[in-house]
């Protein structure tokens, strides 16, 4: 059972990401197209890709930190609309959070998607119930707090925050829309599953398999 992740791992990471957002671009954008612009999974697939591109010139040996760091501008840079800025900081912030450790337990891994939420609240003013990715980040990030603090695994506590993205991802189909384009639509908006929802649970589920 995985305690750690390391370099590698991260790699392995943000490589199992852009896999699956390509494979899930067809769906992603179905999902966009009845509340937003059609282009959320556009626009994740040419920033991940980015991400990986520029992951790929680092040094074998970089830190975990370094390579959020990385993702986080090539995100920021890579992927339009209002996901770019919003999943660019929250890497970027991430790897600052993660700082120069060689590897990351379950504490530290839990306070990074911790930074990940907090970055893109500030940043977007989106809170749990919006109809917004926070809907699915924010229950994930305190499994994963309540999970490792009760003595779980970095595997098992993942898990747990994983399953806790999903529940929050799908409980926006009944949500109004009160952020982003999706907002416009109104009561319209109810019974649609939210497309940043959906994608941070993909971005999660990559960590998962990433760590096992």
């Amino acid at each position: 059972m995985a305690e750690q992740i390391d370099g590698t791992g991260i790699r392995r990471w943000i490589a199992e990401a852009a896999r699956v957002l390509s494979e899930q671009r067809a769906y992603l954008t179905e999902l966009d197209s009845a509340v937003g612009d059609a282009d959320h999974a556009v626009n994740m697939d040419r920033g991940f890709q980015a991400a990986v591109a520029r992951v790929a010139a680092l040094p074998a040996d970089a830190a975990p930190g370094a390579i959020l760091r990385a993702v986080g501008a090539a995100v920021m840079s890579g992927v339009g609309g209002t996901s770019g800025p919003l999943w660019g900081t929250a890497f970027r912030r991430a790897g600052q959070q993660a700082g120069d450790s060689p590897s990351l337990d379950g504490s530290a891994l839990a306070a990074v998607l911790e930074t990940v939420v907090q970055a893109m609240r500030q940043l977007g003013g989106a809170q749990v119930g919006d109809k917004t990715m926070i809907d699915a980040l924010a229950p994930a990030a305190e499994a994963m707090r309540s999970r490792v603090g009760a003595g779980a695994s970095l595997t098992a506590a993942l898990a747990a925050a994983c399953d806790a993205a999903e529940v929050g991802a799908q409980s926006t189909l009944q949500l109004q829309a009160r952020k982003g384009r999706a907002s416009y639509l109104g009561e319209r908006s109810i019974g649609h599953l939210d497309p940043g929802a959906a994608s941070a649970v993909y971005i999660l589920r990559a960590l998962e398999t990433a760590v096992g």
